[in-house]
């Protein structure tokens, strides 16, 4: 039947419109009876909010609409020049994703469910092996046209074919999206991942079919896209700002899902090149609100501000539950002389995390060792019997420190006399052919962040006083997007931000397939069949315990292969904001929840004023 639906597709939409649909109410009327609808979809079925629930607990329903929140994002952006965040070309502006919905919609306070939101229901196949989405009549796009199956299909088909990596790599076990009719889609599965495919393609945004075919999908444009989501694009200056507006008309703005969300009348991105600037653009009132990611800047700069002094500028910190997400300096491994782990250990011994820490951070930070930080799925201790059954079968495959402790970065006293370590680096060095008696290890340490190189400077010191010849290379943002794209660096910075219940977007960070796939996270260049296996454990898990033995065995994999030298994190939102803002009650779990459930408040900003 699954193969049948794909030939069917194929047929028919070349030849028509009315032969597709026939053929789709067709196709409707066989599905199983046994078939159950459901509001929302979890990895392994588990929902906190009951049919027709009212609201998310995060969210205040009656908070009033209106005012602006002006703020700097944190994706790290300092510049864009494309309104097309689908596609590798252009830096894209951060917000995009405001302007499209989708089939269900997250809820922050659980590790995965969405609920439905331009489907009002989904349906599994009896065998897994497809999921079919009822969609809401009154879907609307901003030009008030009709959102169909048809946009749907249309929106998979393309990003899957011509989208950013992650689009097509998460998507490739999705065999097809066919019409039903003009409010029922269903998606087939193939190979035995499928466990998370209902999630993904529950959350791609929808793309309006009729826009996209007479404005090219695969250009970088600064075109103002159609959309269906609560917000469209009121102003702009490339690389300067963009600004979203509120949409009154927006189809979805009653709808359980929504209630008590996108509380602002304007949301607006502003662009900084340097951060200091960017930080007394804050305290001059030019935006609202950051949050803050430098140490230095949280401990010391906003101490003799007069605005945070009387309290007209809040400094706020809240707690992150989230996996911290990995960050380090990334080791290309695609070029020969990173190929051998000492050599690639021997640059993990050479940072000196406790002496920054003490030195540059104020001791805010903790030093990062697992890709899964702060989460139950980090490698603790001895690898457990069901972790064992994952890893023995590639024994001969794996080095022996895979199956003792996970590998942790030495610990030093923070003086800077890191001796021990640093003589250790030398030998592994001299090992591996370089230092004494061998060639000279040249290597360059790619950035755009001028406040990133007080850290990379010292971390440069070391590496020099082991005979390799390090540098450091600033380059402009734009520049040093296209190079990561495609891979040109030989050591740069980078943080995966990792999910609660990570999926097959693991494929991208850590995957064979992924490792010249230009545009893809994994920066390091991974090819590990081991991994590659392990990351199908996780996909395959049917429980959540099964997920988390899965990724701590990838975890122990990832640690005894020195692909970065890890970084620090913290395990909370650090933001500083005019007082002019409420906010909930209750934060969701595993966001800050700034943009979608906090709103303005009126009498704050009067007072202000």
């Amino acid at each position: 039947m699954r193969q049948g639906v794909k030939a069917i597709r194929q047929l028919t939409l070349p030849r028509g419109r009315a032969l597709a649909l026939a053929i789709g109410a067709l196709l409707l009327a066989a599905l199983p009876a046994s078939a159950e609808e459901r509001h929302g979809l979890s990895a392994f079925g588990d929902l906190k909010y009951p049919p027709g629930f009212a609201h998310f607990d995060y969210v205040n329903p009656d908070a009033p609409k209106g005012g602006r929140l002006a703020m700097i994002g944190t994706a790290g952006r300092t510049t864009f020049d494309s309104f097309n965040a689908f596609i590798l070309k252009g830096d894209s502006a951060q917000g995009l994703e405001y302007l499209f919905d989708t089939l269900m919609t997250r809820a922050m306070d659980e590790p995965d469910a969405v609920y439905g939101l331009v489907a009002k229901s989904a349906e599994m196949g009896p065998d897994g092996m497809s999921v079919t989405f009822r969609l809401r009549p009154e879907a609307k796009f901003a030009d008030g046209s009709p959102l169909t199956a048809d946009d749907v299909v249309f929106s998979f088909d393309t990003l899957k074919e011509k989208g950013r990596p992650e689009y097509s790599l998460s998507l490739r076990d999705v065999t097809g999206a066919v019409a039903l009719d003009p409010h029922t889609v269903r998606y087939t599965f193939k190979g035995n991942l499928t466990r998370d495919l209902p999630l993904t393609v529950a959350g791609l945004p929808i793309l309006s079919k009729a826009y996209y075919t007479a404005h090219p999908f695969e250009e970088s444009t600064l075109d103002k896209p159609l959309g269906s989501g609560p917000y469209e694009i009121a102003d702009y200056k490339p690389g300067t700002y963009v600004s979203y507006k509120r949409r009154p008309d927006y189809w979805a703005k009653d709808l359980n899902v929504n209630r008590g969300r996108f509380n602002f009348d304007e949301l607006r991105y502003d662009y900084f090149r340097d951060r200091r600037v960017e930080l007394e653009n804050l305290f001059t009132g030019t935006f609202d609100w950051r949050e803050e990611f430098t140490s230095l800047d949280w401990a010391t700069a906003y101490d003799d501000v007069p605005a945070v002094k009387d309290g007209r500028i809040v400094r706020l910190e809240l707690p992150d539950d989230r996996p911290s997400g990995a960050q380090g300096f990334f080791i290309n491994m695609r070029r020969d002389k990173f190929k051998d782990p000492r050599v690639r250990l021997a640059l993990d011994l050479a940072f000196d995390f406790e002496w920054s820490n003490k030195n540059l951070f104020f001791g805010l930070y903790k030093r990062t060792n697992s890709f899964f930080e702060n989460s139950d799925m980090k490698a603790e201790g001895l690898p457990s019997p069901q972790e064992l059954k994952l890893l023995e079968p590639f024994r001969d495959k794996l080095p022996a420190e895979v199956f003792a402790e996970p590998y942790t970065s030495p610990v030093t006293d923070g003086t800077g006399r890191n001796r021990a370590n640093l003589k250790r680096a030398k030998e592994l060095l001299d090992a591996a052919g370089y230092g004494t008696g061998g060639k000279v290890l040249d290597l360059e340490i790619l950035t755009f962040d001028p406040s990133f190189e007080r850290i990379i400077l010292p971390y440069i010191t070391n590496l020099k006083k082991i005979g390799v010849n390090a540098t450091l290379r600033r380059v402009d943002p734009a520049q040093y997007e296209r190079r990561v794209k495609s891979f040109d660096f030989d050591i740069t910075t980078q943080r995966y931000s990792l999910r609660l219940t990570p999926g097959v977007e693991l494929t991208s960070y850590w995957g064979s397939e992924a490792a010249n796939l230009d545009g893809s996270f994994n920066l390091a260049g991974i090819r590990d069949p081991v991994i590659d296996a392990l990351i199908s454990k996780v996909l395959e898990a049917k429980s959540r315990e099964d997920l988390v033995t899965a990724t701590r065995a990838i975890d122990r994999v990832l640690r005894a292969g020195h692909y970065w030298v890890p970084h620090w994190y913290k395990a909370s939102y650090t933001m500083a904001f005019w007082n002019k803002y409420a906010r909930p009650e209750v934060q969701p779990k595993y966001d800050a929840g700034v943009i979608e459930t906090w709103w303005y408040d009126a009498d704050k900003a009067g007072k202000l004023n």
